[in-house]
């Protein structure tokens, strides 16, 4: 509840779309791509760092989508595609507070933000600014680099970094202006950073019209691309259908520093082959300025030179090795092995060089492999795996990061024990058996421990527990099953083929099966393939040829509450760190479900208490149309304590709203006093002033911890005038009968129970025939990390927009978004008055003014 003062008006947020990450999205009308990766760019260099991006907000209400990503690979941080405002992680917070934030290293990051290290468990810095111009807000530019333990972020790369983020928000204000939506709604645009030069094997040259997309090119040009100069038909398309998708920002970017800044320019490229291999390509331009002297640059002249796939030439010293060696940009991009990785990777360089290292080599393409591969491309320390190639056939792979890339080693070895793959910590070496990564071990069960306690109904524990506890663990499946009177019934699943579970579902405690014994034994059962699986359990349904699976018993304070099974698309080992970790985990997720079922139970009975206190049928009343909504809120399952009501007296029809502060059975019972008193004083014929008056010294007796807000409306049926008591609450919005909607200015008072003595002042109005008049509660217009002003416009705006339709309809449509919202702090009253003097079937309102 917030204590309103005068009407509050609020420029309209404008939100767009934006879709696709093809080259069209950096090169279209709208420029919104090349703005966000120029931006992402040039803001990770200037820091000292290696990797970044941009969250921008997206078509959903207070969702932020990832819209550049730079120096990592797109897919590997799928996870992180999506950054919901009220959540508690940097990203989220620096776009509420619009307050930047830095973080050093990983132990500042736990402190502050320990559901980000639960997924992202490494030793990284991290930078954030928000992107805002003039109150408006855009998103989050972010960049990441080395950490640096003990000593924090640098006074001059925090500056840097929020210049970069005005810049950025100046830029995307300034599209908006030219009426182009600055919004994101599909995948990252990935892009690469730029990097050293190396030896030229191939020289093309070329000359590109800007304005046009025309190139001239030679024989050579053309021979780079991989096509005959009959083939080539003089369009720019031909070199960028060839680059790889990470490079093509990067030629675009030449276009533009050319035409803006009269120099020439360089930039590295990879070209992909239909035939073969990624060549590594520079291409160097100069601009060609207009004759006589003629102002801007149109045309950008220059060569293009194929460097190779980026071998040096030491090649035959790393071919004598006995390891297999090879190196990743920072896409993961393979660009180059010796002899004895293509042996142990079983492909031939050609068929590895520029491929990403998970894709080109399948048996590295497992989820269980994917925290290995964030650390080594997130934090400054080696890591080090074994990779099972095929039955019984090993290999252990490191990674060693460096700034613009990754290298890697790869040799036979002896079948592991599970579990012994680490990240090494600085100074540690790499060594098998070592005791794990015992920060990962903790960052996990407390960073899912802080977000069950946000969790309060059962389908919220399922959510974080998919949210938080798949995505670090690897998994792809989630079932959760609840124990009601012996037997088991799904509560929860994601990822299982349609239909695969039905045939478990009642199952009694008696039955052979994994999700039952580990239940009944009250011990954690892991199967590291689908093979051992249905070996311990012969005819056992099973969804998956491969895979592994984890079952784990949900027990609370020794109660059974149920059974957690966990999916693994490919085999996988369970360390006794995860089996420890997972096992913990589970008696959190257990307390959080027996917590959620005592909160369905209460809030079934304080719902129950709530809406008989609230008035279920409104008085009919002659040339007057009162209609009222009340939703609950969806955040925790405490009622809260707004209410409305109508009352019809000799002196006229009293419309009342009001919203107890806090929520609850005691904030519900203060609001049925409170409405109780309303009634008596109304009925009893005191002036709107002495109702509230009376209601405020009441509130004070009854409860001084409590408060609570009202606007009292009189309304005379008869003539349309009306007066008005109002105490901390919103300001009334009126709709007149050409549609125009504004917020009323009427005088206010303390809330009420604050001061017994306080006198409220009373303002008069008239409503009209054809008028509609709107009390609301705060719940309608406030969202978290929104200003209050934005949230009373887009009310105002609908209203205005509601025409032709009935009361009823009017008022379902003002809180259309709120009841579809599954992320509602707060309770939502709603009361709408509308005069006529027509008959009945006439009583719709009018088109808005302008419709």
């Amino acid at each position: 509840m917030t204590w309103y003062g005068a009407a509050r008006h609020g420029p309209r947020s404008r939100r767009g779309q934006h879709h696709g990450t093809s080259v069209g999205a950096v090169t279209g009308a709208d420029g919104l791509g090349l703005v966000l990766a120029e931006a992402a760019v040039n803001a990770t260099g200037a820091v000292g760092g290696y990797a970044g991006g941009v969250y921008l907000r997206s078509e959903s209400e207070g969702l932020l989508r990832l819209a550049v990503l730079v120096g990592l690979p797109g897919e590997l941080m799928r996870p992180w595609w999506r950054m919901h405002v009220n959540r508690p992680f940097p990203v989220a917070e620096c776009y509420r507070t619009s307050e930047p934030i830095h973080l050093a290293d990983s132990e500042e990051a736990m402190r502050r933000f320990p559901q980000l290290m639960a997924g992202l468990p490494f030793p990284f810095g991290s930078l954030y600014v928000p992107t805002e111009n003039a109150g408006e807000k855009f998103g989050v530019l972010v960049a990441l680099r080395p950490a640096t333990p003990g000593h924090p972020v640098e006074q001059s790369d925090q500056r840097r970094m929020s210049q970069a983020g005005l810049r950025l928000g100046a830029a995307l204000a300034q599209l908006e202006r030219d009426g182009i939506p600055v919004s994101w709604s599909g995948e990252p645009l990935v892009v690469q950073t730029p990097e050293a030069t190396a030896r030229p094997l191939r020289i093309g040259t070329f000359d590109w019209d800007l304005s046009s997309g025309d190139l001239i090119a030679d024989e050579e040009f053309c021979a780079i691309l991989g096509i005959s100069p009959d083939e080539f038909d003089g369009r720019v398309e031909a070199l960028t259908a060839r680059v790889v998708p990470e490079d093509v920002y990067q030629l675009w970017v030449v276009a533009r520093e050319a035409a803006q800044d009269g120099r020439p320019v360089v930039r590295r490229l990879r070209l992909q082959r239909p035939d073969g291999p990624s060549s590594l390509l520079e291409l160097a331009g100069r601009p060609v300025h207009p004759p006589g002297g003629g102002i801007g640059v149109r045309r950008l002249a220059g060569s293009l030179i194929d460097l190779g796939s980026g071998v040096i030439a030491g090649e035959a010293v790393a071919d004598r090795l006995p390891d297999g060696l090879f190196s990743l940009d920072r896409s993961a991009r393979i660009t180059y092995v010796n002899r004895t990785a293509e042996a142990l990777l079983g492909l031939s360089r050609t068929e590895l060089i520029g491929r990403v290292l998970w894709d080109a080599v399948p048996w590295l393409d497992r989820p269980a492999y994917e925290d290995y591969y964030r650390a080594a491309l997130l934090s400054d320390d080696p890591v080090r795996f074994q990779v099972e190639r095929g039955r019984q056939d090993w290999v252990s792979v490191s990674l060693y990061p460096g700034h613009h890339g990754l290298t890697g080693t790869i040799a036979a070895a002896d079948r592991p024990e599970y579990g012994t793959a680490s990240i090494s910590r600085p100074g540690a070496g790499l060594a098998f058996a070592a005791p794990g990564d015992h920060a990962t071990a903790l960052y996990r069960p407390v960073a899912l421990a802080i977000a069950l306690t946000e969790a309060v109904t059962a389908r919220q524990v399922s959510a974080v527990v998919t949210e938080e506890l798949l995505p670090a663990f690897g998994g792809r499946q989630l079932a959760i099953y609840v124990l009601h009177e012996r037997h088991l019934y799904l509560a929860w699943e994601t990822g299982f083929p349609a239909g695969f579970l039905e045939p478990f579902e009642g199952v009694g405690l008696d039955a052979r099966l994994p999700g039952v014994e580990t239940l009944t034994t009250g011990r954690p059962i892991f199967f590291e393939s689908m093979e051992l699986l249905a070996s311990a359990y012969p005819g056992i349904p099973l969804d998956a040829a491969v895979g592994a699976r984890a079952f784990l018993p949900l027990i609370a304070s020794g109660r059974p509450v149920g059974s957690c099974i966990l999916g693994f698309d490919q085999p996988r080992g369970f360390a006794p760190e995860e089996r420890t970790v997972l096992t913990a985990l589970a008696g959190l997720i257990a307390q959080a479900l027996e917590r959620a079922r005592r909160y369905d139970t209460e809030a079934a009975l304080a719902r129950g208490l709530q809406d008989a206190l609230l008035p279920h049928r409104l008085p009919a009343i002659e040339n007057v149309e009162t209609v009222g909504r009340y939703l609950p809120g969806t955040q925790g399952m405490d009622v809260g304590g707004d209410w409305y009501d109508v009352i019809e007296t000799d002196r006229g029809l009293d419309l009342v709203i009001g919203d107890v502060q806090g929520h609850g059975v005691s904030a519900a019972a203060i609001m049925g006093q409170l409405r109780s008193a309303v009634h008596a004083f109304a009925l009893a014929g005191l002036e709107p002033a002495d109702v509230v008056s009376g209601t405020n010294r009441l509130l004070s007796d009854l409860d001084p911890a409590h408060f609570a807000t009202c606007c009292y409306v009189r309304l005379d049926p008869a003539t349309g005038d009306a007066q008005a008591v109002r105490a901390g609450h919103p300001q009334p919005l009126i709709r007149r009968p050409d549609g125009t909607t504004e917020v009323l200015d009427l005088a206010g008072g303390l809330i009420l129970g604050v001061d017994p003595a306080e006198a409220y002042p009373v303002s008069e109005l008239s409503i009209k025939p054809g008028e509609v008049l709107a009390l609301f509660t705060d719940g309608l217009i406030e969202r978290p990390g929104r200003d209050i002003d934005i949230g009373i416009e887009q009310l105002r705006s609908t209203l205005e927009r509601s025409g032709p339709a009935t009361v009823a309809e009017v008022a379902d449509r003002l809180i259309r978004d709120a009841r579809r919202s599954t992320d509602r702090p707060d309770d939502i009253a709603l009361l709408l008055t509308a005069r006529w003097t027509g008959p009945e079937t006439e009583r719709t309102l009018g088109r808005s003014a302008a419709g």
